[in-house]
């Protein structure tokens, strides 16, 4: 059974930093596209960023520069490194899975973990 659990949320200051983790079960994720899905209230889940098998990478544009997604195979296992959060980064985060690449432009694979909350408060 495919399961991914997320972990590293949290209640952060504008201008903080989080490592948001996804560890993933029942899935090799040297052979699907990962990627990191955010949904605030009243608002549509929209892609943040994604990597692909071969290691292509995407990027919502307002989170390019300062969020990077990375993943130790290793562990199975895929990080966002969020810098520089602001009030508009606060969300419901989502890891994703699934094969081809079409995740990676906001597409999104199969599986989904339960999400780690994420809010940037003073």
């Amino acid at each position: 059974q495919v399961q991914l659990v997320e972990s590293g949320g949290g209640l952060v200051q504008p201008g903080g930093s989080l490592r948001l983790s996804c560890v993933a079960s029942g899935v090799d994720i040297t052979q699907y596209a990962m990627g990191w899905y955010r949904q605030a209230p009243g608002k549509q889940r929209e892609l943040v960023a994604g990597i692909a098998s071969g290691g292509r990478t995407n990027y919502a544009d307002s989170v390019e520069g300062r969020f990077t997604i990375s993943r130790e195979n290793a562990k199975n296992t895929v990080y966002l490194e969020m810098n520089d959060l602001n009030n508009e980064d606060t969300a419901l985060y989502y890891c994703n899975a699934g094969l081809g690449v079409a995740l990676i432009i906001g597409y999104p694979g199969a599986y989904w973990g339960q999400g780690t909350q994420v809010t940037v408060s003073s």
